[in-house]
C-alpha cells in the first residue's frame, strides 16, 4: 500500500485528530503558534465533513492556506494590540517606586543615602540632603533609587 492510496482515504476526523495533536503540542510547548495550526485543521475537518469527496490534495492545500491566514492574522492583531499596552513593571520593584515620595531615613552624603519606603529601606542617590528631608524618586539604577528633594 503506497502513501497516495492511503491519503485518498482521508476522512474529516483525521483533521480533527491532527488538530488535537497540535493542541497537545501547544500545551507542552506554549508559544501561541501550534494552536493556529490546530484551528486550521479543525476548519479543514469541518469543510471536509460538509463537502465530502474533496481530494486529499484540495484538503491539504486548504489546510495550508488556512494555517498561513490564521498565523498572519494573529500576528497582525498582536502587533496592533501591543502598541496600546502599557509596559509592565511586574517583578521590577525599583521601577514601581518612580514618582513616589518618601522621607530620608539617613542623610545623603557624597551622593548616597537611605530612605524607607513602605516596609523596605532603599539605597538612594542624589544631591546631598539631611535626614528627614522629603524626597521624590525620579529613576532607578539596579537596586539604587535616584532621588531629588520633593517640592512642597
Amino acid at each position: 500500500m503506497d502513501i497516495l492510496s492511503w491519503l485518498d482515504g482521508t476522512q474529516f476526523w483525521h483533521w480533527w485528530i491532527l488538530a488535537a495533536i497540535f493542541a497537545g503540542i501547544e500545551i507542552l510547548a506554549p508559544g501561541v503558534f501550534f494552536i493556529w495550526l490546530g484551528a486550521a485543521a479543525v476548519v479543514t475537518g469541518v469543510i471536509a465533513l460538509v463537502i465530502p469527496g474533496l481530494g486529499w490534495e484540495i484538503e491539504a492545500l486548504l489546510f495550508a492556506l488556512l494555517a498561513v491566514l490564521s498565523i498572519v492574522g494573529w500576528r497582525s492583531y498582536q502587533k496592533k494590540t501591543a502598541k496600546n499596552e502599557v509596559p509592565s513593571t511586574l517583578n521590577r520593584r525599583g521601577e514601581q517606586m518612580i514618582g513616589r515620595t518618601a522621607v530620608l531615613s539617613e542623610p545623603i552624603q557624597n551622593g548616597r543615602g537611605k530612605a524607607k519606603i513602605d516596609d523596605s529601606v532603599w539605597r538612594v542617590e542624589g544631591s546631598d540632603l539631611p535626614a528627614g528631608t522629603q524626597i521624590k524618586v525620579t529613576g532607578v539604577d539596579g537596586a539604587i533609587l535616584k532621588v531629588e528633594a520633593a517640592v512642597r
